[in-house]
């Protein structure tokens, strides 16, 4: 396994990736990985380094991408946080990785709490240079409208939208997976049953509503499960995750 590689999609600070390829020689399957953190510029990649390095070495090329975010000086939020992710995934066309190359036929998506948002949304784009090939959401804030019912984060979903449903429904048409079915991609959901950050509702009643539209959609609620057991490639959680992509 290499070290990662930093690749830069745009010019502002955040907008750049880190590559990590596995060893020996691709193509590659690619990973693109999605921090959460709501948005906020305090969270960042970090946070997905060690399930980035399981990833590389299960064979995966893990592309860990940063983006604006919501906070000063970081510029993020609704669209901007929306193009960045989309940017990143189309500049993989750009990266041959160090070693080998990218299956740019397989780019599966993975993102946790806000990062399973954005991993969603990226399903929905129409003028895709490098489409996803495939979703992962680790209590993914799949429906900003019912995130904005429930008042997540003390409203957070309401300030990356810039505004409520009622206020801007415009944002959330656009941004929101929930109302952009079917994602025409294979997905999973997982949740941890005990997520009071996230509440497993958001998982479950998007997996009913994207089947209903037609996705192929697989569901794990892992019972005694906490918000950031995702994020632990030891958990139960992350296995679902690798027996998924497998």
């Amino acid at each position: 396994m290499s070290l990662p590689e930093r690749h830069r999609y745009g010019t502002t600070r955040s907008q750049f990736g880190e590559l990590l390829a596995p060893g020996g020689d691709g193509p590659w399957p690619v990973a693109v990985v999605l921090h959460g953190g709501f948005w906020r510029a305090q969270y960042g990649r970090k946070l997905m380094r060690p399930l980035c390095a399981d990833l590389a070495a299960r064979g995966w090329a893990a592309f860990n991408v940063e983006y604006r975010r919501l906070g000063r000086r970081s510029g993020g939020g609704y669209p901007q946080t929306l193009e960045d992710v989309a940017a990143a995934v189309d500049h993989l066309a750009q990266l041959p990785a160090r070693g080998g190359a990218l299956d740019l036929a397989r780019v599966v998506a993975i993102g946790h709490s806000a990062g399973g948002h954005l991993a969603a949304w990226l399903a929905t784009r129409e003028d895709a240079r490098v489409p996803v090939t495939g979703v992962v959401s680790q209590a993914g804030v799949v429906d900003l409208r019912l995130g904005s019912e429930l008042g997540l984060s003390a409203g957070v979903v309401d300030r990356f939208a810039g505004g409520t449903p009622a206020v801007v429904p415009e944002h959330y048409a656009a941004a929101s997976p929930a109302e952009r079915l079917p994602l025409g991609v294979p997905l999973l959901l997982t949740h941890g049953d005990r997520d009071e950050i996230v509440p497993p509702v958001m998982s479950e009643r998007f997996a009913a509503t994207a089947r209903a539209a037609g996705d192929r959609v697989d569901l794990v609620i892992e019972p005694g499960a906490d918000h950031f057991g995702h994020l632990d490639p030891e958990s139960a959680l992350w296995r679902a995750v690798t027996a998924w992509l497998r």
